[in-house]
C-alpha cells in the first residue's frame, strides 16, 4: 500500500498533517506500506484527480484509490482485525464512534480552531464546542476504549481529533487529557509521528 502525503508543509501543522492517521494505522495493524508525495505547492491535474479537493491524504491499495482520511482509516480496518473487531457488535461499535470523531468532534473543533488562530474578535462555535467535549468528558470518565472493551480505530482517530493542543487546553477535562495521553504514548503512534516529522524535516 502507498500512502500519499505533501513533499513538505511550513512547521506548524507537522505531526498533525492527516496522512499521520494512515500511517499510525498502519502501525498498529502490521500493515506493510511506502510513503510517497505530491507537491504542497502547484497542486496539479493529477493531484486533484486522485484528491477532487487538492488536499492529503490519499491511499493507494493494489486497484483500490481512496482519498479522505476518514475512508482510508475504514479501509485500513477491513484488513486488520487490531484495527476493527470482525464480530457484528464491536464493528458496530468501532464504526459509529469512528464516525463520531469525524461527524460530532472534528466537524465543530476545525472550525472553532481556525477562528481561534486567526484571531477573531469572538468565536461563536466555543458553545457548541464546549457542549460536545463536555459529553466526550462524560463518556471517557466511564470506560478506557471506545468500542469492543479494547483499542480500535475509533480510539485511534478520536484520540487523533482531540490531541490539537488548543482543543486539549480548552477546559478542565481530566478523563479526555488522560485518555488523549495514554492512546498517544503507543509505539505505534510514536513511531508513525516521528516518520512524519523526518520527512518533512528532510525536505527542509
Amino acid at each position: 500500500m502507498t500512502i500519499w502525503t505533501y513533499d513538505w508543509v511550513p512547521e506548524g501543522p507537522r505531526g498533525f498533517v492527516r496522512d499521520m492517521r494512515l500511517r499510525w494505522a498502519c502501525e498498529e495493524g502490521g500493515l506493510a506500506y511506502s510513503v510517497r508525495t505530491v507537491p504542497f505547492k502547484d497542486r496539479g491535474p493529477d493531484h486533484l484527480a486522485r484528491q477532487p479537493f487538492g488536499q492529503v491524504p490519499f491511499l493507494s491499495d493494489g486497484e483500490v484509490e481512496i482519498f479522505e482520511s476518514g475512508a482510508g482509516l475504514l479501509h485500513l480496518a477491513r484488513k486488520s482485525e487490531k484495527l476493527m473487531p470482525r464480530d457484528p457488535v464491536g464493528e458496530a461499535q468501532t464504526l459509529q464512534w469512528a464516525i463520531a470523531a469525524l461527524n460530532s468532534i472534528e466537524m465543530v473543533s476545525v472550525p472553532w480552531w481556525f477562528l481561534e488562530v486567526t484571531g477573531a474578535e469572538e468565536n461563536n462555535l466555543a458553545g457548541w464546542l464546549e457542549s460536545r467535549l463536555n459529553h466526550m468528558e462524560n463518556v471517557l470518565k466511564e470506560r478506557k476504549w471506545l468500542a469492543a472493551d479494547r483499542f480500535t480505530v475509533a480510539d485511534l482517530l478520536m484520540a487523533d481529533v482531540l490531541r490539537v493542543a488548543r482543543v486539549r487546553s480548552f477546559g478542565d477535562r481530566p478523563a479526555t487529557e488522560s485518555y488523549v495521553a495514554r492512546i498517544t504514548e503507543r509505539p505505534a503512534f510514536k513511531k508513525a509521528h516521528a516518520g512524519q516529522m523526518a520527512h518533512f524535516a528532510k525536505a527542509d
